[in-house]
């Protein structure tokens, strides 16, 4: 609920302080006095656009400040906790506009961006007029509202479900679709290319090990001479042979060196142990050089095989088994593919079954209130001297999306026979007016703690009707807020809080304020929408008629 308004240097107001009330708050005042300029301020601090000039000329920068009181549960709450601002039962919006034009905003003393002031304006205020674009004549918004007057949240929010899920199913299809037919265009080399990597049976290490016995064979006639040499110098005819013979000699005279010799004999016979170790490994590398040519061949022809195959996939040697084993894969999913799209295909079927059924009811449910809200309608209008213009709520088949598949527009004729048409094109000003009451009337509901502004939303209406017109907005107005900037004396009379807007002006300087009335001046102010310039008793008199009704 809108509890302040304080204007600064803005337009033609200098100093400004309104509190608001519960209720029906009215706002009067001759034409020109300035009652547009309350609303272009408002609308400022809350993020709409307007005016580019706003500044009061000679100042240096215009500023708005807006409080508000709110309910534990109120709707801003999700808008301030995602923009990180604490969430209290008071709301001050404030805003400047400097004479450059830079704009800067606050939320709670939070610096915050024009749009999350236009997010919060969404849930703080509503307004309506002839030329209210954003709300009641803004055919997009209709099945929303439709939506809201039937309490079909619930059943939109599965149908939004079903159309994810149904989503997610296509793009599961697709996806595999995809893959499939990429598959399919390489089928033929991507078979070849297993065959031929499953027919050589590349391991990993198996190149470098290939590649070792091929140097090891193609220098093994030179080294096996070597290591040959080499086993005649540790055999018997060499080293072996003459250790042998210095531990015979050692041994002959070793009882007579009286024990000096049994280090050495010891020390030889340890040294025979490696030396045999020795021949040993020399006797088994030899018989490792010992090859067939042929096996050579056979070894360098795998070899160049793994090389080749490398070379012409662009990967490692020892990379070729998981490279084939990737190709498999990407094989498999084209071996697999009818029993996969089959199963995805059943996925999306069964998605779309689900989402049409969902959609089905949910068109079905919004033709009933579409015929419900057109009878509310009609008992709106009748009190509003429009008994027998016709209202209707359109719900036509359309391509189905998140929210069902339907279009939903609210159509008017003025007059029996006529056809229908949109809001804003088919009914007159007076018309028009009545029929955006009424229809707020109906989607408004049970609602409480609503701000509402209805800026001359009477204009062309008079007598009965205005008085109707009048008593259709205090009743929205026991459900919450409601502001109203009015012509109407029959619409004013029924305010339960009364302000005048004037316009003062000198030589040099023009300005606008905001006076509240107390009895007396409230009956003064409806005797002149009466009577106009000339205040007479009569019109004093039928002020209080009004007022007392």
């Amino acid at each position: 609920m809108l509890r302040g308004l304080n204007i600064r240097d803005m337009l033609i107001i200098d100093r400004l302080e309104l509190a608001f009330q519960p209720g029906l708050n009215v706002l009067t005042g001759e034409t020109g006095a300035g009652k547009s300029i309350l609303l272009d301020a408002l609308g400022f601090v809350l993020g709409w656009r307007g005016r580019a000039e706003l500044v009061r000329q000679g100042a240096d920068q215009g500023e708005v400040t807006a409080w508000f009181d709110l309910a534990p549960d109120h709707p801003v709450a999700a808008v301030l906790e995602e923009a990180g601002i604490p969430f209290e039962d008071e709301l001050i919006l404030r805003r400047i506009n400097t004479r450059d034009g830079r704009k800067t905003a606050w939320v709670n003393d939070r610096r915050v961006s024009g749009e999350v002031l236009r997010a919060l304006s969404d849930r703080l205020i509503e307004l309506h007029g002839q030329h209210d674009d954003r709300g009641l004549l803004n055919a997009r918004g209709h099945r929303q509202m439709l939506d809201t007057y039937a309490g079909l949240a619930s059943d939109v929010a599965k149908t939004r479900a079903g159309w994810q899920e149904l989503g997610r199913a296509r793009k599961a299809l697709e996806a595999a679709e995809a893959r499939i037919a990429e598959v399919q265009s390489e089928e033929e080399y991507l078979r070849h290319a297993v065959a031929e990597l499953d027919a050589l049976g590349p391991e990993f290490g198996e190149e470098a090990t290939l590649d070792t016995k091929r140097r090891l064979m193609q220098a093994a006639e030179k080294i096996r001479m070597d290591i040959g040499k080499a086993g005649e110098a540790l055999g018997l005819q060499g080293a072996e042979g003459l250790i042998n013979d210095a531990s015979r000699w050692l041994q002959g005279v070793a009882d007579k060196a009286e024990g000096q010799l049994d280090a050495p004999l010891s020390a030889i016979e340890k040294a025979l142990l490696p030396l045999d170790e020795a021949q040993q490994g020399i006797v088994a590398c030899l018989d490792a050089l010992s090859f067939n040519p042929a096996e050579l061949e056979e070894v360098e022809e795998r070899l160049f095989a793994i090389r080749g195959l490398a070379r012409k996939h662009g990967v490692l040697a020892d990379e070729l088994s998981a490279f084939a084993d990737d190709l498999r894969t990407r094989l498999s999913v084209l071996d697999d593919s009818t029993g996969d799209l089959r199963h995805l295909s059943e996925a999306v079927g069964a998605a779309q079954s689900r989402y049409d059924a969902l959609a089905a009811k949910l068109s079905q449910r919004r033709i009933k209130s579409a015929k419900a809200l057109d009878a509310a309608m009609a008992a709106e209008l009748a009190p509003l001297k429009m008994e027998r213009a016709v209202f209707e709520t359109q719900v036509v088949a359309i391509n189905a999306g998140p929210e069902g598949a339907d279009d939903v527009a609210f159509r008017v004729a003025t007059n029996p026979g006529a056809p229908a048409g949109p809001l804003n094109k088919i009914a007159s000003g007076g018309e028009l007016s009545r029929f955006l009451l009424a229809l707020k009337v109906c989607l408004t509901g049970t609602e409480s703690g609503l701000t509402m502004i209805f800026d001359e939303i009477d204009r062309g209406v008079g007598g009965a009707t205005a008085d109707a017109v009048g008593r259709r907005l205090a009743a929205l107005a026991d459900q919450g807020q409601v502001l109203v900037v009015t012509h109407s004396p029959q619409v004013a009379a029924l305010g339960r809080h009364h302000w005048r807007v004037e316009k003062h002006q000198t030589a040099d300087r023009t300005t606008s304020t905001v006076v509240a009335l107390d009895e007396d001046a409230r009956v003064d102010e409806i005797a002149r929408m009466l009577a106009g310039d000339t205040v007479t008793d009569a019109a004093k008199a039928a002020a209080i008629e009004l007022i007392r009704a």
